[in-house]
C-alpha cells in the first residue's frame, strides 16, 4: 500500500485491533507517542513492534523527549534529564555543548532500546521578556547564538546515538504570549527583530533533517495565518530566507491555535508548504478526517522523508551507557 503524508497517535499501552485496522488501512508514515502510551521498556518495545506490524514496514516512532517537564519516559523506568536551560546556565562554553550532546546521546540509546527512532528535539525556540511560559526553562538560553550552539550539540548526539532530531518550533515560538495549545498566538514584532533574533537558530540548524512548525502568526509576514498553514512564511522565510530543505511536518494539529475541522486543518497545512501531518492524540474520529486529507507521500515530500530516514542508516556510535548516565546524575547533583 502507499504510505501517506501523515503521523498518528495512539490510544494506550497497546494497541486496539480497531486501531491496527485504521492504521493498515491508512499507511500513515510514521507515528508519536505520548505519557498515555509509556509504561515500562517491555511495554514500550512491544507497542512500537506493534505499529509497524500494523502498517507492515519500518515506519518511523516520534516521541517528545527534551528533558525536564517535556519528557515521556520517566523516572522509574529512564533517567530523569535535565531542562534546556539547565545547559545553558552552565559557564564554561565548552562544558555546556558537550553535555548537551552527551544528555542527547544517552537519550538515543534509551529511545533506540525500544524502538523509537526520532525525537523532536532540539528546542530552537528564543524567548523574551514577557513571552508565555510554554517555552520558558524548555529553551536553552535567551540568545539565539547560545540556542543553537548548543542545539546543534544536542542534535548531534541523537544522531550518533542513530535518532533523528526534530527542530522545532520553526520560524520560532519563543516571542509567543499565548501557549499555542490552548489560543493562537499572534507575535507584532518587527522582520528585522525576527530575523536577528527568532529566525536566527534555525538559519544555523538549516541542514538538519527534519523540522517541526510554529502555530504562531508573523504579523509582519502574514497576519492572516499561523505559521503552519502559511504559505507567505513557508516561501518567504522557511523555504526562503531559512533555507530549509528538510522535512517539515505541522505541530499538533489538534491544538486550539489552529481552526477548522481536522481535513480542512490538514488540507491548508499541505496548501501552505508542509511536508507532512503531525496528529497526536490518537482520538480515532480526528485520525479518521485526517487520514481523508491527508497526501500520498510523493514528490518533494517523498524524497526529504527519504533524506531524513537516510540521516540514521548507520551504526550507533559506541557508548558506555552506564558511565555516561552516572558521570551526567553526578553533574546534576552537584549542581542542586
Amino acid at each position: 500500500m502507499t504510505t501517506k503524508a501523515f503521523i498518528a497517535g495512539c490510544a494506550g499501552l497497546e494497541l486496539t485491533e480497531a486501531e491496527r485496522a485504521f492504521f493498515a488501512r491508512s499507511q500513515p508514515w510514521g507515528f508519536i507517542l505520548f505519557r498515555r502510551n509509556i509504561a515500562d521498556r517491555a511495554q514500550v518495545a512491544a507497542l512500537t513492534a506493534s505499529l509497524r506490524a500494523a502498517v507492515g514496514r519500518h515506519a518511523p516512532i516520534l516521541i517528545d523527549q527534551e528533558g525536564g517537564r517535556v519528557q515521556r519516559m520517566r523516572p522509574p523506568n529512564w533517567p530523569a534529564y535535565p531542562a534546556g536551560r539547565w545547559f545553558g546556565q552552565i559557564n564554561d562554553p565548552l562544558r555546556r555543548t558537550a553535555l548537551a550532546r552527551l544528555s542527547a546521546r544517552l537519550m538515543a540509546h534509551d529511545l533506540r532500546e525500544v524502538g523509537i527512532d526520532v525525537d523532536c528535539l532540539p528546542v530552537l525556540d528564543v524567548p523574551v521578556a514577557g513571552a508565555h511560559d510554554v517555552i520558558g526553562d524548555r529553551a536553552y538560553a535567551f540568545q539565539p547564538d547560545e540556542v543553537a550552539r548548543i542545539g546543534r550539540a544536542a542534535a548531534e548526539g541523537l544522531l550518533a546515538g542513530g535518532v533523528l532530531p526534530v527542530i522545532k518550533h520553526m520560524p520560532g515560538h519563543g516571542r509567543a504570549g499565548a501557549d499555542s495549545h490552548l489560543a493562537l498566538p499572534r507575535v507584532g514584532a518587527a522582520l528585522d527583530d525576527l530575523r536577528s533574533h527568532d529566525f536566527r537558530p534555525f538559519r544555523h540548524l538549516a541542514d538538519m533533517p527534519m523540522a517541526m512548525t510554529a502555530h504562531v502568526v508573523f504579523e509582519a509576514i502574514d497576519p492572516s495565518a499561523p505559521a503552519t498553514t502559511s504559505r507567505k512564511v513557508f516561501r518567504r522565510i522557511i523555504r526562503g530566507e531559512l533555507r530549509y530543505d528538510g522535512l517539515v511536518m505541522t505541530d499538533d494539529l489538534s491544538m486550539k491555535a489552529l481552526s477548522g475541522d481536522f481535513a480542512e486543518r490538514a488540507s491548508a497545512a499541505y496548501a501552505a508548504g508542509c511536508d507532512m501531518i503531525l496528529h497526536c492524540n490518537g482520538v480515532m474520529d480526528e485520525m479518521a478526517r485526517v487520514a481523508e486529507a491527508a497526501r500520498l507521500l510523493a514528490g518533494a515530500a517523498g524524497r526529504r522523508a527519504k533524506a531524513a530516514l537516510a540521516r540514521i542508516a548507520h551504526e550507533p556510535e559506541p557508548l558506555d551507557r552506564g558511565a555516561v548516565a552516572d558521570d551526567i546524575a553526578r553533574i546534576l547533583a552537584a549542581a542542586g
